[in-house]
């Protein structure tokens, strides 16, 4: 799939996903708005949030099983 360019500044996150990010750390927020963003540009498909105890801690990414505005947390 070729990548896609989203002009980030013009993408609007959905009420749930603002909601989802209220009282979260900068850089907990640094690693998954971008993916809100991608899902809220495309406005097909939910967000799947995993932790891990690697160095990273977490990773986040649009997943076609989750509706849009959804964001469902997992452990890697």
């Amino acid at each position: 799939m070729p990548a896609q360019d989203y002009s980030f500044a013009m993408i609007q996150l959905p009420a749930s996903y603002q909601e989802y990010l209220a009282g979260k750390s900068e850089s907990f927020i640094n690693t998954v708005r971008p993916v809100l963003m991608q899902s809220a540009a495309d406005k097909a498909h939910g967000v799947k949030v995993s932790y891990n105890h690697g160095p990273t801690g977490h990773q986040a990414h649009v997943d076609e099983s989750i509706p849009f505005g959804t964001v469902v947390e997992d452990i890697d």
